[in-house]
């Protein structure tokens, strides 16, 4: 338009003069007042008026300016010196401006392309830029963005250009919100020219067209598809290999699909890629002629991603293979690539005869089945039949998949199968699929196998562990009512043997009662302990002590037949456990090592050592996270263990002694104390050495005042049994609920007895005060947490026991804050009563 030499850039907020001025002009104001005020009356007091009124108006004007930038401080114009320099010399059009009209900047660039001299000659971005359609929606597009708020950019053509005497111009805008610090709102254009760029990309463009021209008649294939796989281009030399007609290409009538072997063309039209990526690819595979007939060919495949990373367009160079276009280097080198790939791939490949023999395989197919290439695999004669590899079992269902590939049957599905292994090494299993293969006119098959044999057994793992949580949960529901009725037993026998003499003769039959009853309550301990469900008390331990506390008893169990020898380390950590169950996971350890001894006797080794968390993984067992550990191990040089019974010690009534000399119930309550105070036990046995079980308990670092000094205690006296209060027993088991009153009535206590929640809560409202309630936990309507729960609601201060055959763990989280007691069942009666004098004290 204009190719005058534009004005220096523009900036609205650059005016003459500064507040200095402003402020000098203003003192010399003041000044003639001060003056003027010494003149005879009446002439100065008007005169002062007038002066006084002048300044008034001029400081209001001022701040005004000041505040929309008309006048700025001295200082803060030089702070901003830097950015508008770049701003000024920028090759691009800069232009700032405010609503639609308003032009609060615009830089020597963008005021050249204006033609401006005055900052009256600047256009906006939308009167500068007019002219066709497809300019003006652009434009428009801008303005909306602006307007919005928002940011965006357009590349337009524009003719005749803004300046200079090309017929045309590519010109980019981009434009953006901007917001000053007090909330005022602009937006930034940026106008750049981009003609140079298009010429490049239009140059470009005719070399790669004139190359197509070229390539049309080269001795090489060419052709070019889209996205969709569709070939719209392909050249005379190709078309006449595969035996098309050039008509039918480019009008949609032959696609990648028609022309490539197999599943090839899906090499060709997937992959992904950065945005706007060209990547080129070399690809060996097979082409399909129009009459069948397949053709090798080697193939450069270029192929350009869009803006989103999606494959677009390609083209590709085709050479012929089998018209001997390609040096044999070059042949072998791809021989020698292709081998590599074939081997390295973690997938087993092999080739098989009609007879399912061996004829090539890959190194991944000769590890997972070594057996079935023993003949002649290097020599190119068939090895073993495949099927030697496979279980008897499974032998059948991957014949059946191999013939339905030698009859070219499709849609075969995969078939899993397990392997013949190694004595000892486990059972190993692969997941086969099958497919037709012909190889010199001869057919075959083509074998793919993955090992499954870590996948079988994280599944089978999950299976164990769902079933051990199973019976866990049926467990513990079991021992659950068992204890109410033990509880009874137990109960009714003390009230029996209250009244009777040892000298009685039914004296011995009600003990011998309930001892038995309390040989139960063992067992059920033992199945609360495998679902982790009884009551631990966990307290400060150090194991030597506890290990050397055992020692007599220990001796006593394994007899005089086995050496028991201990071993303990220095210093051992303190961990945190209950006494009474730890006991209890060390005599069954020894006991089960007792039992595994021949009759001439053995040898037991109890140790105990620190383990620091960088030690454990030297012990090659997963499951053992790093932590600080002390570790208790039970080695023994009996019978051993076998693999396949090794798996299953842990299950509940598992064992392998004679009916009558075991209940399987021994190894796993060791596990479920051991998981439930938070440490692992593993067990490491090989048949006819021996065994070790290892149980790893958590170091507790104690804290101040934790560990409490021993003291000597004088033996107590008689304890007193007898009190007085009123005792609310809520209680739905009957037998329970009667046993639990009639020994709390006979040493003095006045008993309310409810049998459920709701049942508790009006006899409180009509007996009054209470002094205890002894609630079970696991009632129908309202529970033993509930009737607490709404107790404490309603301000009752009455301390409360909690008794249940489930662990005081199981229900505490459940609870309100408060304090509480808590019984396990099954108790005796002089267990419930210490309990409610323990309380009432």
């Amino acid at each position: 338009m204009n190719d005058r030499p534009a004005a220096p850039a523009y900036d609205r907020t650059e005016r003459p003069g500064n507040v200095g001025s402003v402020l000098a002009l203003a003192a010399g104001l003041v000044a003639s007042v001060v003056v003027f005020s010494w003149l005879p009356s009446p002439v100065a007091p008007r005169f002062a008026m007038g002066v006084l009124a002048f300044l008034a108006v001029a400081g209001v004007f001022s701040l005004f300016a000041y505040a929309v930038g008309l006048l700025q401080l001295p200082g803060r114009t030089a702070k901003n010196d830097i950015t508008k320099q770049i701003a000024d010399t920028s090759g691009d059009g800069l232009l700032v401006t405010e609503g639609d009209t308003g032009v609060v900047y615009a830089n020597d660039a963008y005021m050249a392309l204006c033609g401006a001299q005055e900052p009256g000659g600047i256009l906006t971005v939308e009167r500068l830029f007019s002219g066709p359609a497809e300019v003006s929606e652009a434009i428009y597009r801008l303005a909306q963005a602006s307007r919005g708020g928002r940011s965006h950019v357009e590349d337009m053509r524009l003719s005749p250009p803004l300046a200079g005497a090309a017929p045309f111009a590519w010109y980019r805008i981009r434009v953006r919100p901007l917001e000053r610090a007090d909330g005022a709102r602009f937006a930034l254009w940026i106008v750049a020219d981009t003609t140079q760029d298009r010429q490049r990309q239009e140059n470009i463009f005719q070399e790669l067209q004139h190359a197509i021209d070229f390539l049309d008649h080269a001795p090489a294939g060419f052709f070019s598809a889209g996205a969709g796989g569709a070939i719209s281009y392909m050249n005379k030399t190709l078309a006449g290999w595969l035996g098309y007609d050039l008509t039918q290409v480019g009008s949609g009538g032959i696609a990648l699909a028609d022309i490539v072997a197999n599943d090839g063309a899906a090499l060709l039209v997937a992959g992904s890629g950065g945005p706007g990526e060209v990547r080129t690819e070399q690809i060996d595979l097979d082409f399909k002629r129009r009459n069948g007939q397949s053709l090798p060919v080697r193939l450069l495949h270029r192929m350009a991603f869009g803006h989103d990373g999606a494959p677009g367009n390609s083209r590709t160079l085709v050479l012929n293979r089998a018209a001997g276009e390609e040096p044999e280097e070059d042949l072998r080198a791809a021989e020698v690539r292709f081998a590599r790939f074939f081997n390295s791939t973690p997938m087993a490949i092999a080739t098989l005869d009609a007879d399912a023999r061996v004829i090539r395989s890959n190194a991944a197919f000769a590890k997972l089945m070594p057996q079935a290439l023993k003949g002649g695999q290097h020599s190119g004669e068939p090895g073993w039949s495949m099927l030697s590899g496979v279980i008897e079992r499974d032998r059948c269902a991957l014949q059946a998949a191999l013939a339905a590939a030698l009859d070219n049957k499709g849609d075969i599905q995969p078939v899993d199968a397990a392997l013949e292994g190694a004595e000892g090494a486990g059972v190993r299993s692969a997941r086969f699929f099958v497919s037709p293969s012909e190889d010199a006119g001869k057919k075959g098959a083509m074998i793919y196998a993955l090992d499954t044999t870590e996948q079988r057994k994280l599944q089978e793992g999950i299976a164990q562990s769902q079933k051990m949580q199973a019976v866990g949960q049926l467990a513990g529901g079991v021992a659950h009512d068992f204890n109410n009725m033990l509880t009874a037993i137990i109960g009714y026998s003390d009230l029996l043997l209250a009244n009777h003499r040892p000298t009685d003769p039914s004296f011995q039959d009600i003990m011998q009662i309930k001892q038995t009853a309390h040989r139960a309550a063992g067992l059920t301990r033992q199945l609360l302990a495998f679902s982790r469900r009884q009551t631990m008390r966990p307290q400060l331990l150090q194991l030597g002590d506890a290990l050397s506390d055992l020692q007599l008893l220990l001796r006593r169990l394994v007899g005089e037949r086995v050496e028991l020898d201990f071993k303990q380390g220095r210093d051992l950590w303190f961990v945190k456990a209950d006494i009474n169950q730890f006991e209890q996971v060390i005599i069954n350890l020894v006991v089960n090592a007792r039992d595994a001894m021949p009759e001439t006797g053995g040898r037991i080794e109890l140790g105990a050592r620190n383990v620091a968390a960088a030690d454990c993984a030297s012990f090659n067992e997963p499951s053992l996270a790093a932590a600080d550990y002390v570790l208790v191990e039970v080695e023994d040089n009996g019978a051993g263990i076998a693999a396949d019974v090794r798996e299953k010690i842990f299950e509940p009534f598992f064992t392998t002694k004679e009916v009558g000399k075991g209940t399987g119930l021994g190894l796993s309550m060791v596990f479920g104390i051991v998981k439930q105070s938070g440490g692992f036990v593993f067990v490491d046995s090989e048949v006819g050495r021996g065994t070790i079980f290892r149980v790893f308990l958590p170091r507790h670092v104690p804290e101040a005042g934790e560990i409490a000094p021993k003291v000597e205690t004088a033996k107590p006296a008689a304890a007193d049994h007898t009190g007085q209060g009123v005792i609310l027993l809520v209680e739905d088991e009957d037998a329970v609920r009667a046993f639990a009153a009639r020994a709390l009535a006979s040493r003095g206590y006045t008993v309310l007895e409810a049998a459920s929640g709701l049942e508790a809560l009006d006899l409180m409202e009509k007996k009054g005060k209470v002094d205890l309630i002894v609630s079970d936990v696991v009632m129908p309507e309202m529970d033993g947490p509930a009737l607490f729960a709404e107790v404490r609601k309603r301000g009752v201060k009455a301390k409360v026991i909690f008794v249940s055959g489930y662990a005081e763990e199981a229900f505490a989280k459940n609870l309100p804050e408060g304090d509480f007691g808590f019984l396990p069942k099954p108790f005796t009666l002089k267990q419930l009563i210490e309990a409610v004098k323990a309380n009432l004290a």
